[in-house]
């Protein structure tokens, strides 16, 4: 049960996910982001997209930056509303989403004080076996 004193912080999950169009498999997480305002929400996906622009077919780079300087201030508008975002490009075969979301991050637990409870002393972490 969280205290009063239990500080939580607003702020943005970010994801990006990639699909390859030719064949049914779901979606891959790429690459994740804790983001703690709007502004780093943007930049991540902002600066992704600026990277990976050069190396887009014609059509996704000009949907790409067409996303960066045309819709940027309904984008910050957005996120400044907490409102969820999302951006997509497809190069080639390949769909790449990137998603902000925004979320409430609680703090961890500080255990270097607190007993642990007595099923944590019981854990045994897996220990891979060897392959054949």
């Amino acid at each position: 049960m969280l205290s009063k004193s239990t500080v939580m912080s607003p702020g943005f999950w970010c994801e990006c996910w990639t699909r390859h169009l030719d064949d049914r498999r779901p979606p891959t997480l790429f690459g994740s982001y804790d983001a703690h305002t709007e502004t780093e929400a943007n930049n991540w996906v902002s600066e992704i997209l600026r990277t990976i622009s050069p190396a887009l077919d014609s059509d996704a780079s000009e949907e790409a930056w067409e996303r960066l300087y045309d819709h940027r201030v309904n984008t910050r508008r957005a996120l400044l509303r907490r409102a969820p975002w999302t951006v997509s490009v497809t190069h080639a075969r390949t769909f790449i989403t990137w998603t902000v979301s925004p979320v409430t991050y609680l703090p961890l637990a500080h255990r270097q004080a607190a007993q642990l409870p007595t099923c944590a002393y019981d854990f045994k972490p897996h220990t891979p076996r060897p392959t054949d």
